[in-house]
């Protein structure tokens, strides 16, 4: 196996009950990041809670900086630096923002509470403010910097973009980008492929469980047929 590859997955198989949801996914995320597009129903949130530990593999491999986690409880991942940004945010309705990031921060590591409010501006002035009491935005940011206190090696993004203004999508975009400058790997799973090619430099698209195209994301901004045929865009369309 390459070790240039700090995630490597390889033949991933991964069944709901009689639900065959995954079929041979192989996939390498190295220090840039790493976009996973596809419509609605294609398998990227079960790639993501197969590579936390949440539904375990029916066959093949995944190997995390140099190790086989394929059979390791989530806990055991996220020690050894894999950090995950659910899906519409799962924030807390009755803890404050300085609760939220309180529960996961532990001495010693590069990231402290303080500095997660450096980044976050926004959540020092509302750290005070109960999780249902913040924006879209302001629960993405808390997302974020909850995972980053866990100070990891790989951040697995689901649909970060989902649900928020253009503006702030913007804002999302960046945060990714700074977490990539910061040396963190990134893995981006996204409907919103504007959203994704901002922020990413190679991407893979998966149809019906399966990685069926991987370019550069400047490859798949330019190729409108490949949009199409794959993502249902058509010329010009904002997804």
């Amino acid at each position: 196996m390459s070790t240039e590859s700090l995630l490597q997955i390889k033949d991933l198989e991964l069944c709901y009950g009689s639900s065959h949801v995954l079929h041979g996914v192989s996939l390498r995320v190295e220090q840039k990041p790493l976009g996973i597009l596809g419509r609605n129903g294609m398998g990227k949130t079960s790639l993501c809670q197969a590579v936390i530990g949440m539904h375990p593999s029916s066959a093949g491999t995944i190997h995390f900086a140099g190790e086989d986690i394929t059979t390791l409880p989530p806990e055991k991942r996220a020690q050894m630096g894999i950090a995950y940004v659910p899906q519409g945010r799962r924030v807390f309705r009755s803890l404050t923002v300085a609760e939220h990031l309180q529960i996961v921060a532990h001495k010693g590591s590069a990231w402290s509470i303080d500095r997660v409010y450096e980044i976050f501006p926004r959540l020092k002035e509302r750290r005070h403010n109960l999780g249902d009491r913040l924006s879209g935005g302001e629960q993405q940011m808390l997302a974020i910097g909850r995972a980053l206190l866990l100070n990891p090696r790989l951040i697995v993004l689901d649909e970060p973009t989902e649900g928020l203004a253009p503006a702030i999508v913007s804002e999302v975009i960046d945060l990714i980008k700074m977490i990539s400058d910061e040396g963190i790997a990134v893995l981006l799973v996204e409907q919103n492929m504007h959203a994704a090619l901002a922020a990413v430099q190679d991407v893979a698209i998966m149809v019906g469980g399966e990685v069926v195209e991987t370019c550069t994301a400047e490859a798949l901004e330019r190729d409108a047929a490949l949009q199409k045929r794959h993502l249902g865009l058509e010329p010009g369309q904002k997804d």
